[in-house]
């Protein structure tokens, strides 16, 4: 299994309980030194030797391109589980992509695509992406994702990367279904990580709020528990499918948008990376 960006917040939480079960599992991380101490503790805590640890910087696709080239042999859950949120100021990948939306979702879809062979060996590989309930604040703006026209927001652009997680869930099952490949997203919760360095902290009550074990529990659940064997092109939270909401919730942020799991924005989406892609050839 990989779990990439595996060497931090939930990443390492979701690495230790997929090895506890018996999983060999290669970290993808940026920071090789650190994630290296990670897996060695892992591999303490665990007792189980099969940690590893490859580079992947996802907002770089010349590295992307590197984990693929140099992976061999099946691949029986891929955990998109990296990312980035609310990027105080602009910021843009080398082809010009705003960074969250490269790093969060072109960099995962790039390597999901050149990681499809190794799954469908597997022949019942899962991917599981980590979206979140910040995708309640905006679909993928389809005119303008890169923020050159509209104003860039760093709410928007996290909204907007994480409903692109959830919605390569839905053109994967939509996509692959001959090799037999299931893919579903998830929210993970409410969990105090660096991930919210440039938010001012984690806002939500703090009765709301989950440890990084509880928050990874959703991806381990999607990546290894044969409850969910088929279930394919889905969105869950605490465990379990969320519901659909018709707006964004004003108290507790749970549910997912419709627009999110619409069939025909992941083929549009689908296209749109593979167009990106293929200019960067």
């Amino acid at each position: 299994m990989i779990v990439t960006g595996g060497a931090s917040g939930i990443g390492i939480e979701t690495t230790a309980a997929l090895a506890a079960a018996g999983a060999s599992v290669v970290i993808a991380a940026r920071r090789l030194k650190a994630a290296e101490e990670v897996a060695a503790d892992i591999r303490i805590r665990t007792v189980n030797p099969g940690i590893s640890v490859r580079q992947l910087d996802l907002a770089d696709l010349r590295s992307v391109g590197h984990f693929v080239d140099n992976w061999e042999g099946p691949i029986h859950a891929l955990v998109n589980n990296a990312g980035i949120m609310a990027l105080p100021d602009l910021q843009r990948s080398p082809p010009g992509w705003e960074m969250q939306f490269a790093t969060n979702f072109l960099g995962h879809f790039a390597l999901t695509l050149g990681l499809r062979r190794s799954l469908a060996q597997a022949q019942g590989a899962r991917v599981v992406s980590v979206s979140s309930s910040g995708s309640l604040f905006g679909p993928v703006f389809w005119d303008d994702p890169h923020f050159r026209f509209i104003p860039y927001d760093p709410l928007l652009a996290y909204a907007q990367s994480k409903t692109a997680c959830t919605l390569l869930s839905v053109g994967i099952k939509d996509q692959w279904a001959e090799d037999g490949i299931v893919s579903n997203a998830l929210n993970p919760g409410a969990i105090a990580t660096n991930l919210q360095r440039h938010t001012g902290g984690l806002r939500t009550p703090e009765h709301l709020r989950k440890t990084p074990e509880e928050g990874a529990a959703t991806s381990v659940l999607l990546a290894a528990s044969p409850l969910v064997n088929v279930t394919n092109g889905r969105y869950f939270e605490n465990c379990v499918e969320a519901p659909v909401v018709p707006g964004r919730p004003q108290s507790v942020l749970e549910g997912v948008a419709a627009y999110a799991l619409d069939a025909v924005n992941a083929q549009r989406l689908w296209e749109m990376g593979l167009g990106l892609l293929g200019k960067c050839k």
